[in-house]
């Protein structure tokens, strides 16, 4: 699983490079964005505008990825195509995370 991560001066933003986040995918996934989001800024956000496809396994290592974040820092999603936003909607998870049409959306939002 390829991430790449940069920092603004309040946001990480970790882009995946990968078309899937499924089951043969999820505990690399998890690994990875513990690697790259350690010591980061308080609000991460996730660019998922490569990604074409998610399932229940990559929907879980997303929030367990939240989680690894602890409770001072806010995992937001950005740029996510209309297939893995239905996924998101309909497991309810669009009410756990934030949810941008594009990283520029997110990057432009102030929501706390």
């Amino acid at each position: 699983m390829a991430l790449s991560s940069t920092t603004t001066d309040t946001t990480q933003i970790i882009t995946v490079h990968s078309d899937r986040i499924d089951a043969a995918m999820a505990i690399q996934f998890k690994e990875d964005m513990r690697t790259e989001a350690e010591g980061g800024a308080a609000r991460v956000v996730l660019d998922l505008t490569g990604v074409e496809f998610i399932d229940s396994s990559g929907l879980g290592a997303i929030v367990a990825s939240m989680k690894q974040l602890g409770r001072d820092r806010r995992l937001d999603l950005a740029g996510l195509n209309p297939f893995v936003e239905k996924v998101f909607r309909l497991t309810r998870m669009d009410t756990v995370f934030n949810l941008y049409p594009t990283l520029d959306d997110a990057l432009a939002s102030t929501t706390e």
